[in-house]
């Protein structure tokens, strides 16, 4: 029996050859593609997908965001992310709001292949790096970094608020009213002791989190 797979990534080469790598192996098949979250949910939406592999950097709706909405509608789907960022930036706060597993670009392609089975097989993937990164998370109390402590919404409002987007156009984005979002702001804010929108693209681009 096939394991259904949908790749979702901007770019269309890293598509393109991660769709064709993955045809290569008898027991995975592609069944569809996305260029953004948008699509992705699209996608969800569908169904008959058993593994989803998601970017985290993409135009109009990002991973961070696409992964809360796809969790919405359909818990039981296990999402890969598969990232140009190094574990250390994302892995911890996206495995803790839902994905289930994390590997970087430059990872081996049968290491994704062996991602995709274990999630099939209703398991998560977890490598070396990132158990060490999930160890050293629940052993470090304070000394964690500032934005690993925010929630799974307050998470998505930092990021966008570094990337630069108004308060009106999250609100839109992520279907909430200004004033909740405002909130959010708030909440980030306190959380991070931080006072300004430029002091949370400085704290995302120092971070790794943005370019």
């Amino acid at each position: 029996m096939h394991i259904r797979v949908a790749i979702v990534d901007d770019h269309a080469i890293v598509r393109a050859g991660l769709r064709q790598f993955l045809a290569e192996q008898m027991d995975l098949v592609v069944v569809g593609e996305a260029a953004n979250g948008r699509e992705a949910l699209d996608l969800v939406r569908a169904g008959g997908l058993d593994v989803l592999i998601m970017d985290v950097s993409m135009p109009e709706q990002n991973g961070v965001d696409a992964l809360a909405a796809i969790r919405a509608r359909a818990p039981e789907l296990p999402v890969l992310i598969l990232s140009a960022y190094p574990e250390a930036h994302y892995a911890t706060p996206l495995l803790r709001q839902g994905a289930a597993g994390y590997l970087n670009k430059e990872c081996d392609p049968m290491e994704i292949v062996s991602a995709v089975r274990t999630l099939a097989r209703g398991r998560r993937y977890i490598t070396p790096a990132v158990a060490e990164l999930l160890a050293a998370h629940l052993g470090a109390g304070a000394d964690k970094p500032v934005h690993e402590q925010l929630s799974e919404r307050e998470f998505q409002v930092f990021l966008r608020l570094a990337q630069g987007e108004t308060i009106g156009a999250i609100a839109q984005s992520l279907s909430l009213s200004v004033k909740t979002v405002s909130t959010y702001r708030t909440r980030v804010m306190e959380k991070m002791q931080l006072s300004s929108n430029s002091d949370l693209t400085y704290y995302a681009l120092k971070n790794g989190l943005i370019r």
